[in-house]
């Protein structure tokens, strides 16, 4: 950590920098002591953050760590919302890394432990504590998992990484580090209260297998982008668990929950006055059939988890009105489209947005929508919509 880049002229000049960076790169840097690679890291880093971290953004003299640390720390947006599901009086967060997660636990939680084996970024947590005024957290460079053999804690949390890059592939808790299945007994001794992040390429089920014991799990989403997944455990556990869903829009909040493998009958439908379409973090959740009974709709197929009925109501997801259903035939086709520009999207459908889009000459965009989908008994169709 080059402590002299937290001089007041070096700050200022990394606050208010708007140029090409490439530029910047190229020419070198303009101060004796601080090196261009220095330089290009604290400013490349600053305005990566711009929307995910405004409070550390807004803030002179943050100091920043590689873009690899800020790319994976959780946004302000996922960390306030984690620091709302726990209680009690101290914590520890044994996979520290840059400290959001530490700082927004640090506003609800008296006493905050956060542990980071990496000691350069122990350091710069530290320093960005005091910087923000968070006086309650204290930094340790040590491993979390020993360093809390003889200690207890209100709450423990951890958010363990891949060992190894899947490229997208199903993945295990038991590949990560730290070993969460193989330390569960333990850490839930040390807690009353134990709070998992995972990423949302985490199957449920599998999760569900290596996580015995779980309360609550929470599938928090971003604009319709699910961002992580949350493991709760707490000592009242019930056998059942507590499936949340959260999706913070630019509007609000849409939220639903279910108990965990709650089996229910829904019904069938053609294509009514509304379409209705979850939001990414129900469809993670998997609970297709409990959204059509909770909210008084039917399902168009088994497989499609598009929704209908014939009255606009509040719904976690997007709500349009069927203008049109046409079977999906040459003939019925050409003669729908008389428009040349649509948004797609395919839901139990054989064709990807990218052949169709060639197939039927059809620009991104416009105040169209189409869902290309397989209703009941099987017939494919092109529902053309508008927003409700």
């Amino acid at each position: 950590m080059n402590k002299y880049i937290l001089h007041k002229k070096y700050q200022d000049f990394i606050f208010n920098y708007k140029g090409d960076l490439a530029k910047l790169a190229f020419a070198g840097s303009p101060f004796e002591n601080i090196t261009i690679q220095a330089l290009l890291q604290q400013i490349e880093s600053r305005q990566k953050i711009e929307k995910k971290l405004p409070t550390w953004h807004e803030k002179q003299g943050i100091y920043y760590p590689p873009k690899l640390n800020l790319e994976q720390t959780s946004s302000e947006i996922t960390a306030t919302y984690k620091a709302s599901v726990v209680n009690g009086e101290t914590l520890a967060d044994l996979t520290g890394g840059f400290g959001v997660d530490s700082f927004y636990f640090s506003k609800r939680i008296a006493l905050v432990d956060h542990y980071e084996t990496n000691e350069i970024l122990s350091e710069i947590a530290k320093h960005n504590f005091e910087i923000l005024d968070a006086t309650n957290v204290n930094c340790f460079p040590l491993d979390g998992i020993s360093a809390i053999e003889d200690r207890f804690y209100n709450i423990i949390y951890l958010d363990p990484s891949r060992r190894h890059d899947h490229k997208g592939k199903v993945y295990y808790l038991a590949d990560c580090e730290p070993n969460v299945p193989s330390h569960l007994s333990y850490f839930l001794g040390r807690c009353d209260c134990l709070l998992i992040k995972t990423s949302p390429m985490l199957d449920l089920t599998i999760g569900m297998k290596e996580l015995k014991g779980v309360a609550e799990i929470h599938i928090v989403a971003i604009d319709n982008e699910v961002k992580e997944l949350l493991w709760l455990f707490k000592t009242d556990t019930s056998e059942i668990p507590k499936v949340k869903t959260i999706n913070f829009t630019k509007s609000g909040k849409e939220t639903f929950e279910f108990l965990w493998n709650t089996a229910t009958q829904v019904a069938y439908s053609i294509p009514k006055h509304f379409l209705y379409e979850p939001n990414a973090a129900i469809m993670k959740s998997g609970g297709f059939n409990l959204v059509a009974t909770t909210f008084g709709l039917e399902k168009l197929h088994q497989n499609s988890h598009l929704y209908t009925g014939d009255s606009l109501i509040d719904f976690p997801g997007r709500r349009f009105v069927i203008e049109q259903v046409v079977p999906y035939a040459k003939k019925e086709m050409k003669a729908a489209l008389t428009f040349t520009s649509a948004n797609i999207t395919t839901r139990n459908f054989p064709e990807s947005v990218a052949l169709l889009r060639k197939k039927w000459k059809l620009k991104e965009g416009g105040s169209i929508y189409t869902f290309f989908t397989t209703i009941r008994d099987d017939e494919k169709v092109m529902l053309v919509c508008k927003k409700a």
